[in-house]
């Protein structure tokens, strides 16, 4: 012992054993409670088919929430595939058989009740449990019966599996006809199996039982099933639900009604003897009637009496669910009624409070404690503790905090039987406000938002900091949630504008005209005016540069100045008259100027005259037309 599956359940003791499962004792150490682990026969932990199968039906099995039906808890593949399920200390019903304890008819009766409920609630759900045999009735520590291994029958009967050796597996000793002859089968089948257990807990014999796994399963073939006197007024029940034809029988619900029509003509039943799980050896704990697991089918056509041979049981075909319990969709078959009606006659032929003193026995009922303003886990602690099933519904409540019990169904003080259904509405938290009635909020100061808000019952949350292009800095810009509708009390975060983002100035916008880089600025919504100045470099007309600078970030609505190159800077035109030639080409050259070829008059003569006169202004590079004697 010591080994831990999954990380999670440490091995503790050995339960129980069987051809296809050993069964421990484990702790879960997250959860710090102790469970019942199953495992499976490492032959399995290859077999895809019945991975595949096992993990459905344990989901399944798991979703099945119900007083009478051994809760599972988790399923995993550590080696081997294994199933957690709650740990049941009252031990099964093949070990009180098997400690020698027959049961009376009345306990019987009880035993027959908590069975059918599980069973009913399983198959109104599509589930087939395929393997109703005490091993797999546990009691708890209160005396309640639970079924156990729901699924895991068709897991392993749809994987083929027998085992290593190749030896048959299973007695068929609670086989229906229709299970023994591979045909499909619904929850009548369940019905059938649990006729024998009755039959087995009151005589300790199962009825058809012959020497061989095929003699067992000819004899039931087309044979109603005898039922002693020893089960006295439950007899008429039992037989039915052992008629070899499934139309024949009632389904789970039906056997029922049947079985309660039978207590007032029973006494008050004596606590049934429990055998404690870790008081009970493992030798003695294995299982007696195995799970059929075979793929084969029995051929009864071809069977010889004289000549008795091994046979399998037959891999069961999967069915739909409309197909596993008979009558669900088609509302209550005509026997059903009948019933009904037998059973109606009965209460009111019988005393009521002598019929209920017998239910309470039956049934245990609880008052519902008051569970408004309970925590949600708090509600489903209780219903645990009294067995009830609940159906949790939600709505919303100014008054109880989230996840609190606002109302159930009983009201608290009413009387509740377990396995029945307890109704409890949780609060979602305080009812909501439509943010849409608050108006267009854009544009508006935070101080008139918070009044909007405090008017529909919510507070104004944190402000976020938000860039727009429309909202004047300071202001309301939206609010900041994707939802519509947001519980009343609770805080609003809101959008508060810091004005138009920031702009950046393009870097060059050499080579633009006036026009074109006003169009440009504006564009990014700056307010432009354009200035010209003189360039020795830049065409005239052109831009040069931008103030602020080019790259630069700007506010939104700044103002910037382009310059615009109106060429070169004129020069002022300097007097050379009374110059010599060569002294006033000196002169002009100094200035930028030069003297035009073909001086008028001698070359080396005394300037008489100049064009443009002195004190003109010409462009850089211009010729002075000279004129001397």
């Amino acid at each position: 012992m010591g080994r831990v599956l999954g990380d999670r359940y440490r091995l503790i003791t050995p339960l129980g054993a069987g051809a296809s499962s050993q069964v421990f004792l484990a702790d879960d150490t997250t959860l710090r409670r102790r469970v019942a682990v199953k495992m499976l026969h490492p032959t399995l932990a290859d077999d895809e088919v019945f991975l595949k199968r096992f993990r459905s039906e344990a989901q399944a099995a798991a979703a099945l929430n119900h007083p009478n039906i051994m809760a599972v808890y988790d399923w995993g593949h550590d080696g081997v595939p294994y199933l957690v399920s709650e740990y049941l200390s009252g031990g099964t019903l093949r070990a009180v058989l098997d400690a020698g304890h027959l049961l009376t008819p009345s306990q019987a009766l009880l035993v027959g009740l908590d069975a059918v409920r599980g069973l009913d609630f399983a198959h109104r759900r599509g589930l087939v449990h395929r393997d109703i045999k005490p091993g797999n009735l546990i009691f708890d520590e209160e005396r309640r019966l639970r079924i156990a291994d729901f699924g895991l029958a068709r897991a392993l009967a749809e994987a083929g599996w027998t085992e290593p050796h190749g030896t048959v597996v299973g007695t068929a000793r609670y086989a229906s006809p229709e299970q023994a002859q591979g045909q499909s089968l619904t929850g009548k089948s369940d019905v059938y199996a649990l006729a024998l257990v009755l039959v087995e807990v009151v005589t300790g014999k199962v009825p058809f039982s012959a020497d061989t796994t095929l003699g067992t399963l000819m004899a039931r073939v087309d044979q109603p099933l005898p039922v002693p006197e020893e089960l006295g007024a439950l007899c008429r029940s039992i037989e039915r639900a052992g008629a070899p034809d499934p139309d024949d029988r009632p389904d789970a619900g039906e056997f029922g009604v049947a079985l309660m029509a039978a207590a007032e003509e029973l006494p008050r039943p004596k606590p049934i003897p429990m055998v404690d799980t870790l008081a009970v050896g493992t030798g003695s704990m294995l299982d007696p009637d195995p799970t059929m697991m075979s793929p084969s089918i029995v051929d009864l056509d071809e069977a010889d009496d004289d000549e008795p041979r091994p046979a399998t049981v037959g891999a069961l075909e999967p069915e739909g669910p409309a197909a596993l319990v008979d009558g669900v969709d088609d509302g209550p078959p005509p026997r059903r009624a009948l019933w009904a009606l037998v059973f109606a006659a009965l209460l009111a032929a019988v005393g009521v409070g002598g019929w209920f003193a017998y239910q309470a026995t039956v049934t245990p009922s609880h008052d519902v404690p008051e569970l408004v303003g309970q925590s949600r886990d708090a509600v489903l602690a209780a219903a645990a503790d009294n067995g009830w099933i609940v159906d949790e519904k939600q709505d919303r409540s100014d008054d109880v905090a989230e996840d609190t019990a606002i109302a159930t169904r009983p009201a608290a003080g009413e009387s509740l039987r377990e396995g029945d259904t307890l109704t409890v509405w949780f609060s979602l938290g305080p009812t909501t406000v439509t943010l849409a009635d608050l108006g267009d909020v854009s544009g508006i100061t935070p101080e008139e938002l918070e009044r909007r808000l405090n008017a529909v019952e919510l507070q104004l949350g944190e402000a976020v900091p938000t860039a727009s292009e429309n909202v004047a800095a300071g202001l309301v810009v939206g609010l900041d949630t994707a939802v519509t509708e947001v519980p009343k009390g609770d805080p609003v975060r809101y959008l508060v504008s810091t004005g138009p983002e920031a702009r950046v100035l393009p870097e060059d916008v050499s080579g633009l005209t006036c026009d074109e880089a006003t169009e440009l600025l504006e564009a990014l919504r700056l307010v432009v005016r354009c200035q010209n100045e003189f360039s020795d470099t830049v065409q005239d007309g052109e831009a040069i540069r931008l103030d602020p600078a080019g790259g630069t970030e700007v506010e939104a609505d700044s103002n910037v100045t382009v310059f615009i190159s109106k060429g070169p800077q004129p020069i002022d035109v300097p007097s050379v008259i009374g110059e010599t030639v060569d002294d006033a080409q000196a002169i002009l050259e100094g200035v930028g100027l030069r003297v035009c070829d073909g001086v008028d008059g001698p070359p080396n003569g005394v300037v008489t005259g100049q064009n443009p006169l002195a004190g003109e202004q010409a462009q850089p590079g211009r010729c002075v037309e000279l004129s001397s004697r």
